[in-house]
């Protein structure tokens, strides 16, 4: 139902839109939509793995600035640029895997955990610099250029993610925890093993995520990325994914992510609308979708209960 609802409130915004601005329904706008946010929608994939899980990551937002600006400096100091997303994807999915390792070992609350890889992440990014710098390299340049690129890796990590959520043991463990860690445990499911995997996944789509941020800015920035993590987990939760774990779908997180899009290209053809009405309506949705999921849990509790009287 929340998947459903997701796709019913896309359709019907895009609608109501394309009847006051018909230039909206144009392919090209939905194209720039998905090109536009595909690192958002990178970043809401290794989201909605910790999510699903029954956790929090609040560092993603901070990795997109530390890979940014680390590409810039690499590239700068005459790094090849493969070499340079090598480093930064390795990287941020060590980054991720020891934050997941210190979740599961130490059964410390990710909300802790993470906030602390977000202070740790922001601030290694400024010591690498506070300046906006500039990437230029020919590859480099030529990747950006490419206007295909980010919409495919956007994809691809989409597919990877729904692959190993549906069709492998370690998707199944994810829904596992998710739905009740303790029951997984009992069930053989090695938890704690799963937990890092799931960090340093979502660590790895962060840093992806600032990769495909630099071709769409062309620039190293310390500062990317602030308070794209609320983005990231608002797009998950308007996908129908619930926030206390066990339930949902990249499906409905890439709906969430073109929703979240479609609202912000929406309110620029409003010329005498402010651009903060962007987060209003973000935040009545999110609530909105807060309630749709509040009453299917109740209503799947009500069957449950009919059912074993």
């Amino acid at each position: 139902m929340p998947v459903v609802t997701a796709f019913l409130v896309f359709a019907l915004f895009c609608g109501i839109t394309g009847s006051r601005h018909h230039e909206f329904l144009q392919p090209n706008v939905f194209w720039n939509i998905l090109r536009d946010n595909a690192f958002l929608g990178i970043v809401a994939v290794g989201e909605a793995f910790v999510i699903l899980s029954g956790g929090i990551d609040l560092s993603v937002g901070a990795m997109i600035g530390l890979t940014s600006v680390s590409m810039a400096a690499l590239i700068g100091a005459h790094v090849h640029p493969l070499l340079a997303m090598g480093i930064c994807l390795a990287g941020g999915t060590t980054f991720g895997g020891v934050m997941g390792k210190v979740i599961s070992y130490f059964e410390v609350p990710p909300f802790l955990v993470t906030l602390a890889g977000l202070f740790f992440a922001r601030g290694f990014a400024y010591l690498v610099s506070t300046e906006s710098t500039v990437i230029s390299h020919p590859l480099y340049n030529k990747i950006a250029d490419t206007e295909w690129i980010s919409p495919l890796l956007f994809g691809l990590v989409l597919i990877v993610g729904h692959y190993l959520l549906h069709f492998r043991p370690f998707g199944r463990a994810v829904y596992a925890i998710g739905g009740n860690e303790q029951s997984a445990s009992l069930m053989g499911s090695r938890t704690e093993r799963t937990k890092t995997q799931i960090y340093a996944l979502s660590g790895f789509c962060a840093a992806l995520g600032g990769i495909v941020y630099t071709f769409y800015t062309v620039s190293g920035d310390s500062t990317a990325g602030v308070t794209l993590e609320l983005d990231a987990i608002t797009a998950v939760v308007i996908g129908g994914t619930l926030l206390t774990g066990g339930y949902g779908s990249l499906v409905g997180t890439a709906l969430g992510v073109l929703l979240l899009g479609a609202i912000q290209t929406a309110i620029t053809y409003e010329n005498n609308i402010s651009s903060w009405w962007t987060r209003i309506i973000v935040g009545g949705l999110l609530l909105m979708f807060l309630l749709i999921q509040k009453a299917v849990e109740k209503g799947a509790a009500a069957l449950v209960a009919r059912r074993s009287a």
